[in-house]
């Protein structure tokens, strides 16, 4: 063999290994309806954008709660955990990529040798000198059945499974730094409204504490009026616990501590996220992170057949060398020391009830893959489905609970007249005035979770994150 074909015989062989024995992937059948359910509680928001257009910038308007978003994503632990995961699969997948092709080494050497004179044919003492260049290929197997392109395939998609699970990962983060940020202004309009309410309700004890010292007011109404002002102190103390736990809770996921000058006052101040439409279709949820992830490890688990039917069949491997040897350094290049080495080797299988077993069991992992990957697609739809539910009960919610604050206002302002023209007795303005901070307070925690839901609802569509093109292997 000359150098002239050595070459040639590499090309043919890269040619070789094109072909991979694992089974022809088409994407399953969604299990679950083409589209939303069609009920009154599934109205369609035709003006609103769909949520695969909307970046999370544009979703969340309010600017203080983009600066803290910001913040999470570039500090986030959990975050960064993922991103980390990713660029180790992607160097996996170089390694295992890297093994379609053959590592060429160049290896040098010299041998100076003294023979004894008992193991020479002369019986003299010899000594020897021997010097090598080489530069080849060592072991390098061949892919003719596919085997390493299945496993390249198999680290691919898993690669691009862990890419998916760092925008979940985002989406998570995205959406549990925005509950957490409303829960904190809801928390905060919640502890003013207490105060308010104890100013109130201390300028209503003091009333009756001076008319009882002149014999006006009985001594009942005195302490239901110290009744209420105790209960609004001990509100007061409660929702400073509770955004001190928010504040905690933000800064966790924050991954450091958010500025004062970030933290909303109240609910009112933080402008709620922007309407969005889920679309007619629930195709958009084979676009989820989540539903992606899975459907990649599913064609993982699909290239582990090609790999397992490639053990089956022979495994062909080649080791060639070309070099320069003399017994002299300084001959290494001259004319005649031209060396080379042409070494296959194949190995066939007989009998191996490992490999029909890893073969079955491949099988079965597909199997349990795709249970995964519809059973992700149900998660989705069920999740959107209820989001949606959700979403136009809360607002009928919210415009009964806005009657009923308005009804039991007027109450307590009546009840409060009548009491001091000496027309009715203070239990009337007791319950009233208990009847309204208890409305006040729902009527804030619904609207806290309306807004929740609509994040909820970006989420589960697959929003909280910026869409990245299709990330690519080196």
């Amino acid at each position: 063999m000359n150098k002239t074909i050595f070459l040639p015989l590499l090309g043919m062989a890269f040619l070789l290994t094109g072909c991979t024995m694992a089974p022809k992937y088409d994407r399953p059948a969604a299990p679950v309806s083409a589209q939303w359910p069609h009920a009154a509680a599934y109205p369609a928001i035709t003006n609103a954008p769909a949520v695969p257009t909307l970046a999370w910038r544009q979703f969340f308007t309010d600017a203080k709660l983009q600066q803290v978003i910001e913040t999470a994503l570039n500090h986030n632990r959990d975050l960064r955990l993922a991103a980390l995961n990713v660029e180790r699969a992607r160097d996996l997948y170089g390694i295992q990529r890297a093994a379609l092709l053959p590592s060429v080494n160049v290896d040098a050497g010299g041998v100076k040798q003294r023979a004894a004179a008992d193991f020479t044919s002369a019986g003299n003492a010899r000594t020897t000198e021997k010097y090598a260049v080489n530069l080849g290929v060592a072991a390098w197997e061949i892919d003719f059945f596919g085997r390493i392109h299945s496993l390249k395939d198999r680290a691919l998609k898993e690669y691009l499974a862990t890419e998916q699970a760092r925008r979940s990962a985002q989406i998570l983060v995205v959406s549990s730094v925005a509950n957490a940020y409303l829960a904190l202004a809801a928390d905060g309009e919640k502890l003013a409204l207490a105060k308010t309410t104890f100013e109130s309700q201390k300028g209503s004890y003091d009333l009756i504490q001076r008319l009882a010292k002149l014999g006006l007011a009985p001594e009942t109404d005195l302490y239901r009026a110290q009744t209420q002002m105790a209960a609004a102190q001990r509100d007061i103390a409660g929702y400073l616990q509770a955004t001190a736990l928010d504040q905690n809770a933000l800064d966790l996921l924050v991954g450091s501590n958010v500025m004062a000058n970030l933290i909303p006052a109240t609910l009112d101040s933080v402008t709620p996220p922007k309407e969005i439409y889920p679309g007619i279709s629930s195709e958009v949820l084979l676009q989820r992170p989540d539903v992606l992830q899975s459907e990649n490890l599913l064609k993982a688990a699909n290239a582990d057949i090609g790999a397992a039917r490639a053990n089956l069949f022979p495994r062909i491997s080649l080791t060639t060398t070309l070099g320069t040897a003399s017994s002299e350094l300084s001959g290494l290049f001259k004319s005649g020391s031209d060396t080379w080495l042409f070494a296959p080797q194949i190995s066939m299988p007989i009998f191996d009830p490992r490999s029909w077993s890893a073969l079955k069991a491949s099988k079965v992992q597909r199997e349990i893959a795709l249970t995964q990957y519809e059973k992700a697609i149900q998660t989705a739809f069920r999740e959107v489905a209820d989001a949606l539910a959700v979403r136009d009960h809360m607002d009928q919610q919210l415009e009964a609970q806005q009657t009923l604050v308005h009804a039991v206002a007027e109450t307590y302002r009546l009840s409060n007249i009548r009491y001091v023209q000496g027309i009715d007795n203070y239990l009337g303005v007791y319950e009233a005035q208990r009847s309204l901070f208890i409305a006040q307070q729902v009527q804030v925690s619904l609207r806290l979770a309306k807004q929740v839901n609509q994040v909820r609802l970006y989420a589960v569509l697959g929003g909280g994150g910026d869409q990245p093109e299709a990330p690519q292997a080196r």
